[in-house]
């Protein structure tokens, strides 16, 4: 993951990820359900500059799913939830996931229950029809010891719980650290996976981000079969020297065998969210880059 989007995510406070009713939506030579979609962070610059111009232009290359990368002061790109919701609605889209950082503000451990903060934050997933409600980062001083990761991932367990009191899941989605660090020896991911109810907490598995922890889709995908309920789809070129080895490029054009994954983790992952996320361009333009990604996810029959 670059840089910029490491600090975006350790500074903003409200991301928000979640997902919608995917039942309507088959597709050819699948026998299991599953929408196609793109994080609107990989064209974040446009969508800050002309979300709607942007919206627009997502719609015209035959996107039908978003899932947004910014949620403050209750609303989505400025918008709030039912305004949003209906400029998505005029232009053919929905927004079945999106990422909201859950971080300190929103748990009070005191009182052992979710600050108004994190419940508006589900509140208004529910108003666009959300199925995973996702964050995208886990706080370094959760991740210190085993007691207190654990205290957290019950923390994961009860966002669930508020959450499918509006008929949605609470989910994580991965970095390269879960990769690289270990507790008393226990690689950080397996004890997220380990201390979360697949009830309640889905997994969106980013294919490309843990490349440079070590982690490889396939193998975690085949270690925990029906945990991911939402993938990232990714594909890395390896960039010598950089924070982590690898940068994300257009699909098929790096060294993942994205179709591989994809097919792996519906048959035995549980995916039905397939997001395209590409953070580098390698030259294009992020619009470029994302029409790109759906045509070969088209081509392989997304």
């Amino acid at each position: 993951m670059p840089t910029s989007r490491k600090k975006f995510i350790q500074n903003s406070t409200l991301t928000l990820t979640g997902a919608a009713l995917f039942s309507k939506y088959l597709f050819a030579d699948q026998k299991t359900k599953t929408i196609t979609g793109v994080q609107l962070y990989s064209i974040r610059d446009e969508m800050k500059k002309d979300p709607l111009d942007t919206l627009k232009k997502l719609s015209e290359m035959g996107y039908r799913h978003v899932e947004h990368a910014s949620y403050t002061d209750r609303k989505f790109y400025g918008y709030g939830a039912k305004e949003f919701k209906k400029i998505l609605n005029d232009l053919d889209l929905k927004m079945p996931s999106g990422h909201t950082v859950m971080a300190k503000q929103h748990w009070d451990d005191a009182k052992k229950e979710f600050t108004d903060l994190w419940k508006y934050t589900v509140e208004d997933a529910a108003i666009l029809d959300q199925q995973f409600v996702i964050s995208p980062w886990l706080d370094e001083s959760w991740r210190k010891d085993q007691d207190t990761l654990k205290h957290y991932m019950e923390v994961f367990n009860k966002s669930g719980e508020l959450c499918k009191k509006s008929g949605m899941k609470f989910g994580y989605h991965n970095h390269d650290f879960e990769f690289k660090e270990k507790l008393n020896g226990i690689r950080l991911y397996d004890l997220i996976l380990q201390n979360t109810d697949p009830q309640l907490v889905i997994q969106q598995l980013d294919i490309g981000n843990m490349y440079g922890g070590g982690g490889r889709a396939l193998d975690v995908i085949k270690q925990y079969p029906g945990r991911f309920a939402s993938l990232h789809v990714k594909d890395e070129i390896a960039v010598p020297g950089s924070e982590h080895g690898y940068e994300s490029a257009v699909l098929g054009t790096g060294i993942i065998d994205v179709k591989k994954v994809l097919e792996e983790s519906i048959k035995t992952g549980g995916s039905v969210h397939l997001i395209i996320e590409q953070e580098s361009y390698q030259g294009k333009t992020p619009l470029d880059c994302v029409k790109e990604d759906l045509k070969i996810m088209k081509q392989w029959g997304y």
